[in-house]
């Protein structure tokens, strides 16, 4: 016999079955726009680069074009393989996407923690491309 903790229990777990359901199916929906956005942005991104927007769709090369845009050797693509390393490596590519668009620390941070809405700034924005940043370090 169920103690009356027990039904209670399976009602709950009924009553949030469905609910959790349709949560997964909303949080994909809103997973993908957000995907597609971004992706969207970031073709904007190398195209304001002077390069291929089709790069931004191919795994890896398109790590490759963004360190010719920011003027990092191809072998820091290596670099990114490397747990722990990659933390670093992606932070300073972050930071450096920023200054080769002439954009400063402060947007560099914001690239970091909101890439999102700073990735779609630097995309639809005013932001001109000025040339590899760490190449002119």
């Amino acid at each position: 016999m169920i103690s009356n903790l027990g039904y209670f229990s399976l009602l709950l777990q009924q009553d949030t079955d469905y609910l959790s359901g349709g949560m997964g199916v909303m949080a994909s929906i809103f997973g993908f726009i957000f995907g597609i956005i971004s992706l969207i942005a970031m073709w904007k991104i190398f195209v304001k680069a002077g390069q291929p927007g089709w790069a931004v769709l191919i795994p890896i090369y398109n790590i490759y074009v963004i360190l010719e845009i920011v003027g990092r050797p191809w072998w820091w693509l290596l670099l990114l393989i490397v747990p722990g390393v990659n933390f670093i490596i992606a932070i300073i590519l972050t930071f450096d996407l920023a200054a080769s668009f002439g954009k400063g620390t402060g947007f560099g941070f914001g690239l970091l923690f909101l890439s999102f809405i700073f990735t779609l700034i630097l995309a639809f924005g005013d932001a001109q491309y000025t040339g590899p940043a760490a190449a002119a370090a």
